[in-house]
């Protein structure tokens, strides 16, 4: 039960000043990122072990998603703050829709404090199909937009007074006069419309995995040039491309699940914007969703079936759909990493590993970075 106090706030501990300085460090690799819990993880205690993990390979960012079971967004990210000291922390991402404005803007200065400026909240429109199931509106530019803007109002110690907007109807919201966080906001997208928005509210923008390098290089500049119609300043943005990233050493298996499997998963659910947004072929999704191998699946690919079955499946796919990717040896991998900065990119996420998993394609990274001066300065990574 929330005690009564100064406004809405407890002011009982007032804790750190509502300005809390980085002072980290951005780590050996700060353009680089993974996500944490990659896939259908079960254990979420699994978690701490890689998020120390990322740390000590000098990973900039561990990006979090969120799933209805054990991979609740702002609980695994509370976790990952907990056990390290310079990994920066991204909800790649929740929604809005799914909490009271006033329990996100909250965790998220809770976030923000615990870590000490390392922590984004991302946000992204979810599965239409899925808020129509539970009863939840389905998310609309509108929507964010006045979502962020009513959080960050919050972080600046505001209170907003009879709200009646896209977001919502909200008579008083208020956390604490005091406050004035500078909280990063990152928005997952993968369409223009999303792209566009992105680039007029966001802090940083994360692209989606199976993006060919053309379409990445459209979505920088979409983002880009909304930034500067809309009067900011477009270098600014932190642009992440979405790499799946499986090298030689995983095996046949690991590349079946992480990218015949992944990539299959995706066009399952909604494939028809990455089709249209990378300029595929229609008619081959449509055959893939109707191939008996697809409709008797019984479930997502990448999860329920068999290494035959995710074979065959791979006859399925053009070639060139699953080339958007990084496979082969960790050099070869470390060359399509390069490749995302070439598009515009200003870091990778290096999709479906753990940490661990991507040591080899680091050590060749690191190498590749030094020989050719590849990767993005790390400046572009330090704290403002």
């Amino acid at each position: 039960m929330n005690e009564p106090g100064r406004g809405m706030a407890d002011r009982h501990n007032e804790g750190p000043p509502a300005v809390i300085p980085g002072g980290h460090r951005s780590g050996e690799f700060p353009e680089l990122g993974c996500y944490g819990l990659a896939g259908h993880a079960t254990d979420p205690y699994a978690l701490l072990g890689e998020a120390r993990t990322a740390e000590e390979l000098g990973l900039g960012t561990l990006f979090l998603s969120e799933r209805f079971n054990t991979k609740e967004a702002f609980t695994l990210a509370a976790a990952a703050g907990a056990v390290t000291t310079d990994l920066r922390i991204c909800t790649a991402a929740t929604n809005h829709n799914t909490r009271h404005p006033l329990v996100t803007a909250a965790g998220a200065v809770t976030l923000h404090r615990l870590t000490r400026g390392r922590y984004s909240l991302g946000l992204g429109r979810g599965f239409d199909a899925l808020f129509d199931v539970i009863g939840l509106p389905r998310i609309t530019s509108a929507q964010l937009r006045d979502a962020v803007d009513i959080y960050r109002r919050l972080w600046r110690g505001e209170t907003v007074l009879g709200h009646d907007g896209p977001a919502g109807h909200y008579p008083l919201l208020q956390l604490d006069p005091a406050y004035d966080e500078n909280i990063p906001v990152t928005l997952t997208a993968i369409g223009p419309a999303t792209l566009r928005l992105a680039g007029q509210i966001a802090d940083s923008v994360v692209l989606h995995t199976f993006f060919t390098d053309d379409t990445t290089a459209r979505a920088v500049r979409t983002v880009r040039t909304a930034a500067e119609a809309a009067g900011r300043d477009p270098a600014a943005l932190r642009i992440w491309s979405v790499l799946a990233v499986v090298d030689e050493s995983q095996g046949e298996l690991a590349r079946l699940r992480k990218l015949v499997g992944r990539l299959g998963t995706y066009l399952q659910g909604y494939g028809d914007i990455l089709v249209r947004v990378n300029g595929w072929d229609q008619q081959v999704l449509d055959d893939f969703r109707a191939h008996p191998l697809v409709t008797g699946a019984g479930g997502a690919l990448d999860a329920v079936v068999s290494p035959e079955t995710l074979a065959a499946v791979e006859e399925l796919l053009p070639t060139e759909w699953l080339a958007a990717s990084a496979t082969g040896t960790a050099a070869h991998c470390a060359a399509r990493i390069a490749d995302q900065f070439r598009a515009g990119a200003d870091g990778v996420v290096l999709h479906g590993n753990t940490p661990a998993e991507l040591t080899p394609v680091l050590r060749v990274w690191r190498e590749h970075r030094r020989n050719s001066g590849a990767a993005v300065p790390p400046s572009r990574f330090t704290e403002k």
